[in-house]
């Protein structure tokens, strides 16, 4: 792990298309600014592996239909 300090305004890169920048300190919390292309998926870490979950799933549910259908001979 990286491990790098910051103060007000300042930002680190990361490649070349992601800005991340320190805009406030209150307190024990920070709050940062990221610029990122739209295409690049910005989540907090409990909300991603929330996301990963329920993908993980509905990829097992639609995983077990599709074997059901299979054995069913349902091959639609």
């Amino acid at each position: 792990m990286l491990v790098l300090t910051r103060r007000l305004q300042e930002a680190i890169q990361v490649g070349d298309d992601i800005e991340i920048k320190i805009l406030a300190i209150e307190g024990d919390q920070i709050k940062l600014g990221i610029d990122a292309p739209r295409n690049i998926e910005i989540h907090r870490k409990e909300v991603h592996l929330e996301i990963q979950k329920e993908n993980h799933e509905a990829g097992r549910k639609v995983s077990l239909e599709g074997l059901r259908g299979f054995i069913k001979g349902d091959f639609t």
